[in-house]
């Protein structure tokens, strides 16, 4: 049996409420794995397979013991700016594409999808799907491969999501549900409602109102949480807010650059230093150590970048002595130059980059490489010299060429200045590795005059997380009804 996760908007929590499903069915002996038809993320997953997918069902199939794969999310939407998004299918690239010409696929891409739910659920019976943005949006009915033409489809079980903390959830779920097709509606069994803060049974009155005016049981009131999982979207970063910075006496900044890609890649350092994902215009003048976040479209945020005089800011920064990572685009960016035949931006040009390491990238073919990797460390001080290796995944177009000025900052990748201080690599995930922490923040104390030491800090693992998640979804919501859907 299998069981729809819908949302009341974006940003609702559903992949959480996915994941911990998920979870709840692998702790209570179930075989299950997670299914989004249609995501649109720039955070994306490598799969053992070289295939490319929604970071969010990378994690959902962790916290059902399973590996990910590229039918658990046949359809990722990678928007590229100017209406234009790269569509990648079944895990590899297939095109960019404007969205009124997207609409016009709906057809096909709606029988990938059926066919991989299909496959799934031959292979592990019991499908958490999860939905996209906001269900009731009517004016996409007819086209929408990842809510409602799916749930006619699949005519199973439907949860709907509500965020409480946005305000309006009498709207959001009452509405939600009052707009749905019949056919769909029919399914909808229960509400879940998120991201309260207080005691929930300070809304007992609501959760009356809500199954009063529906029909539908309220199954559980989330309180507002946080776990070590990696964010689904750069919508998250709307959340790190100010009032989280922690005054660690080290201070990391991230640039927010307007196509930012896999900046869940910086989570891991939160655990130790205050993050701030700063704008481009913003001072860094406070930033012990600047990180150039993927994006993409390498070219477009470039001379973004220049045009608000980025550049001056970087040399101020190498005159502080100041350490640089450059990953991915970031990387690409802090290169001589880049070359596009169209490929990466739509047009043939070529255009200087800021000119840190001696690098020039190309973008010649309509390829990408997507591929997990473990490497080891060039050894350059001070940095890499205080790790062996560091694993990760490497998701990019183009490819680059190193000069006669620069080594690789890792076997087979990336590149290194030759004072050790700027550090640019294609390697996503690399903050997951604890040596590189380790390295990194030992570095960055030691130029405050002080000692980096783990010690009372949380040891954190994925696990963890997710026994963590699960444990605050069976104590907020009805486990028993919710594991009532796969065993009818």
């Amino acid at each position: 049996m299998s069981l729809m996760i819908l949302g009341s908007s974006s940003h609702a929590g559903k992949s959480t409420v996915v994941a911990a499903i998920c979870r709840c069915l692998y702790n209570n002996g179930y075989s299950c794995a997670p299914f989004k038809s249609q995501n649109m993320s720039l955070n994306s997953y490598v799969t053992n397979d070289g295939e490319e997918i929604g970071i969010a069902q990378a994690i959902q199939a962790m916290a059902a013991g399973v590996e990910p794969t590229s039918e658990m999310n046949p359809v990722l939407l990678k928007p590229k700016g100017d209406r234009t998004s790269q569509v990648v299918l079944l895990g590899k690239p297939y095109k960019d594409i404007k969205i009124g010409e997207y609409y016009k696929e709906t057809d096909y891409l709606l029988d990938i999808a059926l066919k991989s739910y299909y496959s799934l659920e031959e292979k592990y019976g019991n499908i958490v799907v999860e939905g996209a943005g906001g269900a009731a949006e009517i004016n996409l009915y007819n086209r929408d491969i990842a809510n409602i033409l799916l749930a006619k489809r699949l005519n199973i079980p439907i949860i709907i999501v509500g965020d409480i903390e946005r305000g309006g959830i009498f709207a959001q779920l009452i509405g939600t549900y009052q707009l749905l097709p019949e056919d769909v509606k029919k399914n909808v069994k229960g509400f879940i409602i998120n991201k309260f803060r207080g005691d929930p049974s300070l809304f007992d009155e609501g959760v009356s109102i809500i199954e009063e005016k529906t029909g539908i049981k309220v199954l559980g009131v989330l309180p507002y949480s946080k776990f070590e999982l990696p964010s689904e979207d750069s919508l998250s970063i709307q959340d790190k807010k100010n009032s989280e910075i922690k005054e660690r006496p080290v201070k990391i900044g991230v640039v927010k650059l307007d196509r930012i890609s896999n900046f869940s890649d910086f989570e891991p350092l939160e655990r130790y230093a205050d993050i701030h994902y700063i704008d481009p215009s913003d001072s860094f003048d406070h930033i012990d150590c600047l990180i150039l976040p993927g994006t993409k479209n390498t070219i477009d945020d470039l001379k973004k970048l220049k045009s608000l005089g980025f550049d001056k800011k970087l040399k101020k920064m190498i005159e502080r002595k100041i350490l640089i990572f450059g990953i991915c685009g970031g990387f690409q960016m802090l290169g001589n130059e880049i070359t596009d035949s169209g490929i990466e931006s739509g047009n043939s040009c070529n255009e200087n980059g800021f000119g840190l390491l001696d690098i020039k990238t190309e973008f010649s073919t309509y390829d990408k490489t997507t591929i997990k990797v473990r490497r080891k460390s060039s050894g350059k001080y001070p940095v890499l010299s205080k790790i062996d290796e560091a694993s990760g995944y490497e998701i990019h177009m183009g490819r680059t060429n190193l000069g006669d000025d620069v080594t690789e900052a890792f076997e087979g990748d990336g590149a290194v200045s030759q004072d050790g201080l700027i550090i640019g690599t294609y390697m996503h995930g690399l903050f997951n590795n604890n040596d590189m922490i380790c390295a990194l923040m030992n570095h960055l104390y030691e130029q405050k005059g002080l000692e980096f030491s783990t010690e009372n800090l949380p040891e954190t693992s994925i696990q963890n997380a997710f026994e963590e998640l699960y444990k605050q979804f069976k104590e907020n919501v009805n486990v028993d009804d919710v594991l009532d859907y796969f065993n009818k």
